[in-house]
């Protein structure tokens, strides 16, 4: 399990956690509420207020949830941007050294073919000077 595959399950598991708690809480506070012994009204306000609290809660941690939200998703905007930077940048780079070493090589050929054309001309100008010695024998 790589990292990334970690930080999902304990994100998935402290979300569901919470979900949990939350709907845990209410309906703790709904039982808490229809067995205390009040009278209609009282309960009424009672479920109102605590329906009202549970509203604002539900509220807040939405707004902290969007707020973390945005933050993940700037840093991983951010470290998106900075891996294709460097992608970009080694690419040029690896392009760059194999244009030299491409030119270096065909520099390299170019000059060993021109040192094997005069080596063979010489060599063949030495041959048939040999040849004609041969042929042609100075008495």
């Amino acid at each position: 399990m790589n990292e990334t595959e970690k930080d999902q399950s304990v994100q998935c598991s402290s979300n569901t956690f919470l979900k949990g708690a939350l709907i845990g809480g209410l309906v703790g506070a709904v039982a808490a509420l229809l067995f205390a012994p009040k009278p209609g009204n009282e309960l009424r306000e009672d479920l109102c207020d605590k329906l009202a609290l549970a509203t604002d809660k539900t509220k807040e941690v939405a707004g902290t949830v969007s707020d973390k939200t945005k933050e993940v998703a700037s840093v991983v905007t951010d470290k998106a941007t900075e891996i294709a930077r460097n992608i970009s940048t080694r690419t040029s780079d690896v392009a760059k050294t194999v244009a030299e070493s491409t030119g270096n090589i065909v520099d390299s050929v170019r000059s060993a073919s021109t040192d094997v054309a005069h080596d063979i001309k010489d060599e063949s100008d030495n041959i048939s000077k040999e040849i004609n010695k041969d042929l042609n024998p100075k008495v």
